[in-house]
């Protein structure tokens, strides 16, 4: 029998790692039962990568219009199986998870927690507030409470389950659905997705302009295999693409190594990033607010301090 729900991130036939730490953190309330929507054959191609992060039953959900449109195939089968089981569902933070969450809560009746960072047995989730100066627990109402979940707030621990497929059906779209007309992916780059990596690099207003990040961030980023944020100070002023900020208004993140360059460290910026594991800061100012949460700070020039810092790693490597 499932005991929880899991909404299957997956891209190219290949599962994203933030469904690992879904299936971690979901096994909290027993037996996983992974919903996967998609056109047909996508469960076949993900099967064995989910029996062997733990999920015991998996959900086809598949359709030739399935990536036709936006949220409402996910809503439709996430809903429809969490009707019927009565069981919790939990789904990855993002705004495409917010609003996928949202939808399903309406449905089953059932209250939502948002951009949690843990869950607990009793149905209970801890979350950040206030820029990370507080954890609070909650609970959420009704029979299929939903939950969306931090990526990298929970390290993934596989754990070998049956992974038995039965397949759902998927109702056609209703005609208020959002129809997607045409799609063009994202360009791949050479380093990690930044809500996915395991280290990143950022930059602020201290790296003074885009040649700071060319010359500075991103060396040392690629020396350590990882990815590149920014600030939104940096953003603003063009020093780096928006798609990149860490954020209240950009993407959260929680990687085991955050690097700080030139970053004064504003509640806004620390909100995204404060449950990083470890977090490393360099700064000129040693007032910045960076240094409040940092683990390892240096007070110094990060035109000397991140360069000598690669040219070490590279040394090691």
């Amino acid at each position: 029998m499932t005991n929880v729900l899991v909404l299957v991130e997956h891209s190219e036939g290949e599962l994203k790692n933030s469904t690992r730490e879904l299936i971690t953190a979901a096994r909290a309330f027993g037996t996983v039962g992974a919903v996967v929507v998609g056109a047909p054959g996508t469960t076949e191609k993900l099967q064995a990568g989910l029996a062997a992060a733990g999920a015991e039953n998996i959900y086809a959900a598949e359709a030739d219009f399935a990536a036709e449109y936006v949220v409402t195939p996910q809503v439709d089968a996430v809903a429809g199986l969490a009707a019927a089981l009565q069981a919790p569902v939990v789904i990855a933070a993002g705004a495409n998870g917010n609003e996928i969450a949202g939808r399903v809560g309406a449905r089953v009746a059932s209250g939502v927690l948002y951009d949690v960072i843990g869950i607990n047995a009793d149905r209970s989730a801890s979350g950040s507030i206030f820029g990370g100066d507080f954890t609070v627990e909650s609970t959420a109402g009704g029979t299929s409470p939903v939950y969306t979940l931090r990526a990298g707030a929970v390290d993934p621990e596989d754990q070998a389950a049956a992974g038995t497929v039965q397949a759902v059906e998927l109702p056609a779209p209703g005609p208020t659905a959002v129809k997607i007309n045409s799609f063009a992916p994202a360009e791949k780059a050479d380093r990690p997705e930044l809500t996915e990596a395991k280290i990143i690099v950022s930059g602020g207003r201290g790296v003074a302009g885009p040649e700071g990040f060319h010359d500075v961030v991103e060396p040392l980023a690629d020396t350590l295999g990882a990815a590149v944020g920014a600030s939104r100070a940096a953003v603003d002023a063009d020093f780096y693409p928006g798609k990149f900020q860490v954020g209240q208004t950009g993407k959260t993140v929680s990687p085991n190594l955050y690097i700080a360059l030139g970053i004064s460290g504003a509640i806004q910026h620390k909100a995204g990033m404060q449950t990083s594991k470890t977090i490393v800061a360099v700064n000129k100012d040693e007032e910045a607010g960076i240094f409040e949460i940092a683990d390892f700070g240096v007070v110094g020039d990060l035109f000397k301090v991140a360069p000598q810092a690669t040219e070490e790693l590279a040394k090691r490597k």
